[in-house]
């Protein structure tokens, strides 16, 4: 499961997949966004290949939400010319899969509850950090004037907490569920 598949067009992987020319011709990727926070990386030569750089690291403080409006705004275009984007960091697991998300947000209509669950479904194994949990949150009541995601406290720090679809948002219920998704 180096590469996933989150919705036609779109992948997610770590860094040494983003690195493979089998893999990149495969699945046809024109749009690389690499956030690694590794740069210069020399990709293979394929023709028409784009790179966006997002030079941040996978730290709870870091600033990815400076780059959710630019990034979504590129794998839209490059999907909407029926090309493919490849979204990696180091491991696949933090801030690609939180850069997705704020796509989905932006572009698709769902919910960061809704766009969580399609990015967990396609890489079970994402760990996303609690600070981009948080911006991510924030950019949800940004663009879409709702939150669906609420930080709670837990055994093993603060955690996203997902609300399930059928439950009020106005609700401040806590289930005790929250799941060490950043272990």
């Amino acid at each position: 499961m180096s590469v996933s598949q989150v919705c036609p067009g779109l992948f997610v992987s770590d860094l040494d997949s983003s690195l493979n020319s089998a893999v990149l011709t495969r699945r046809k990727i024109k749009l690389i966004v690499n956030a690694s926070g590794i740069t210069p990386l020399k990709y293979p030569q394929v023709p028409g290949l784009e790179v966006v750089e997002v030079p941040v690291q996978d730290l709870p403080h870091a600033s990815l939400d400076q780059y959710f409006d630019p990034v979504s705004e590129k794998i839209h275009q490059n999907l909407n010319q029926n090309h493919n984007c490849l979204v990696h960091c180091t491991a696949g697991r933090s801030r690609s899969p939180a850069l997705v998300l704020a796509f989905l947000i932006r572009f698709s209509g769902l919910s960061l509850a809704q766009s969580f669950r399609v990015v967990l479904e396609s890489r079970p194994f994402i760990r996303i950090n609690a600070g981009f949990w948080i911006q991510l949150r924030d950019y949800e009541v940004r663009v879409q004037n709702r939150s669906t995601v609420r930080m709670v406290q837990t055994e093993c720090g603060v955690l996203p907490h997902v609300q399930d679809q059928d439950q009020d948002q106005d609700q401040d219920q806590d289930r005790g569920d929250g799941v060490c998704i950043n272990g």
